[in-house]
């Protein structure tokens, strides 16, 4: 794969990459860029290794959904507990709390059943694409989508 074919693969997925970081991450854009940028970086190293360009995107997605794993297992609190509680109560009303309600049920979702949900409802995979990403089988995926529509109802119909 050549630098001119990667960049064009790059910026084709680059939107749906955010907006599925973004949504793992339950609405930090900041940590889903940086995941995006680790997840770019990764599969411009080792594009060699890609085997069918046609499969790009679920490749990317695959690399992102390990990088995000990977942050999940190292993340450590690093906010003081006041500041937390200072930044949540602060009065900055926008548009960034649209869908916060969304994103704390996601949140409370396990991985797998958040990734799943993610890849088939934002992003249009089908159960084979997503047990390929998420290195699992198809019969898992679709019981995790259907453990996780049931929480996922449940958590928004408690608010």
């Amino acid at each position: 794969m050549t630098r001119q074919q990667f960049v064009k693969y790059v910026e084709s997925t680059q939107r749906p990459l955010r907006r599925f970081l973004t949504a793992l991450c339950c609405g930090d854009s900041y940590l889903a860029d940086d995941i995006a940028q680790d997840t770019y970086l990764k599969a411009y190293l080792s594009c060699e290794e890609i085997r069918d360009e046609n499969k790009f995107s679920a490749w990317v997605f695959r690399i992102a959904y390990n990088s995000f794993i990977s942050h999940c297992r190292s993340r450590k609190p690093t906010v003081d507990i006041d500041e937390a509680v200072a930044a949540k109560s602060s009065d900055k009303a926008d548009s960034s709390f649209k869908y916060q309600a969304l994103y704390n049920a996601l949140d409370r979702l396990s991985e797998k059943e958040r990734t799943s949900i993610l890849l088939f409802y934002l992003q249009g995979y089908s159960i084979k694409e997503i047990a390929e990403i998420i290195e699992s089988s198809p019969e898992a995926v679709k019981q995790q989508l259907s453990r996780g529509r049931n929480h996922l109802r449940d958590l928004l119909e408690n608010i």
